[in-house]
């Protein structure tokens, strides 16, 4: 049987390149024709010049916040739910909608496989004909039905077991023996656990794919003792897969189907191989043509192919929130501000600001890297562009380049709440 979900996975690096950048101008020229939303966002782009990743940098962001700020009005108004993000409507195309917090609704198309789960269900182990216990949640979110139709386009069962009733679904999976489970790891615990407590033996439970929550080496560790090798997959409502573990465990392989760009966060600025910053994904789906969706998610690009021979570009995985916002003297303060600092002073290569103090006692430092040596005046002339921005007062603190950690900060919050 082979190690691979198809001849994709094993592309050459400039194969892939080639073929995500060609199908890109035909995307955005699609998106701007056929979403009312991103007719507007694009109305002033050439969708025949999105050739490259460099003219792709150009286009703006669109982070999910914006996404619930363009449903809210269109909703107010009587128009799509979707904020005119979906290329259709109820019917036929569309059997299903989901919601997530905010709330913001998401559309589901009637393409096989249209959150490209399958990919990632693969690589966890799983094959066709076997039986999965789906553990996530069938109401409201779309986690659910994005495993079951991954599942089903993989050629496998599925029991759809959901969340919660505990007890129930040990006597599932003791009685209906399925190869594996999909959902939280927190959840499978908690299965595993009764299970133990009750005496009912799941010897068929042998291997797991895990999203929503993190999964950390210990917890990984924990199943292995119990005879259960888990994987991990990085999906979102809005997108579908992102990217899948294997079994090399380094890192995470990118979805076939999106293109990936790592930018600095609160810009749309890529960053340079291992940098950490926000996950930012163009998708390839033509019912809701998402372009340059910012995830909001930190992650950094690893350098080199997976051991198992894909050679789609990994991430590390995810690394924590992008949005860094922070209220400091009842003013909030935006990473996007931070980088709008940065950016009045070319010798400027990386800055952070760092917000100290006790409650009521806010202080801001902006460190910064630069290669000049004493640059002339440029610490008060950055304060002067502090108090310009943010409207608030702060200090600047030149350092060497390198010296500020690579975690994908733009804004610390290092203040005791003591």
């Amino acid at each position: 049987m082979t190690d691979f979900f198809d001849a994709l996975e094993t592309r050459a690096p400039v194969e892939r390149e080639a073929a995500l950048l060609a199908a890109l101008p035909m995307q955005v020229a699609y998106a701007k024709l056929a979403s009312p939303a991103f007719a507007e966002i694009l109305k002033d782009v050439n969708p025949a010049e999105v050739t490259n990743r460099g003219a792709l940098a150009k286009l703006p962001v669109i982070r999910k916040h914006e996404l619930l700020e363009w449903q809210l009005s269109t909703r107010s108004k009587g128009g799509s739910v979707f904020g005119g993000f979906s290329t259709a409507g109820f019917g036929a195309h569309m059997p299903r909608v989901f919601a997530s917090p905010g709330p913001i609704y998401e559309p589901e198309g009637t393409a096989k496989d249209y959150w490209r789960m399958a990919r990632a269900i693969f690589a966890a182990g799983f094959r066709p004909g076997e039986l999965i216990h789906n553990s996530f949640s069938y109401h409201f979110v779309p986690a659910g039905s994005m495993m079951e139709t991954g599942a089903h386009a993989l050629g496998c069962t599925v029991f759809p077991g959901g969340t919660g009733q505990t007890e129930q679904q040990v006597q599932a999976i003791a009685e209906l023996k399925p190869a594996g489970y999909i959902g939280t790891p927190s959840f499978l615990k908690i299965i595993v656990e009764k299970a133990a407590e009750i005496g009912v033996a799941l010897p068929s439970l042998t291997k797991a794919m895990f999203s929503g929550e993190a999964f950390p080496p210990s917890l990984r560790d924990w199943f292995t003792a119990h005879g259960i090798e888990g994987y991990q997959c990085y999906a979102t409502a809005d997108l579908g897969s992102i990217a899948y573990e294997t079994t090399a465990r380094e890192g995470l392989v990118v979805d076939e189907g999106v293109l990936l760009e790592i930018v600095r966060p609160g810009t749309g600025d890529p960053v340079a191989v291992g940098e950490v910053g926000e996950v930012v994904i163009t998708t390839l789906n033509p019912i809701y043509p998402l372009v340059r969706f910012g995830t909001g998610d930190l992650s950094a690009v690893l350098p080199g192919a997976c051991a198992t021979g894909r050679s789609n570009v990994r991430i590390k995985g995810w690394m924590g929130r992008a949005d860094q916002t922070t209220k400091i003297r009842g003013m909030f303060v935006h990473p996007g501000q931070v980088d709008q600092i940065a950016k009045r002073f070319p010798e400027v290569l990386k800055a952070r600001l760092i917000v100290s103090g006790e409650m009521a006692n806010d202080q801001m430092t902006l460190k910064v890297e630069t290669a000049c040596s004493g640059p002339d005046g440029l610490s008060q002339k950055m304060m002067d562009a502090i108090r310009d921005v943010t409207k608030l007062r702060g200090q600047v603190e030149v350092v060497l380049p390198g010296s500020l950690p690579n975690d994908g900060k733009v804004i610390e919050d290092a203040r005791s709440y003591k």
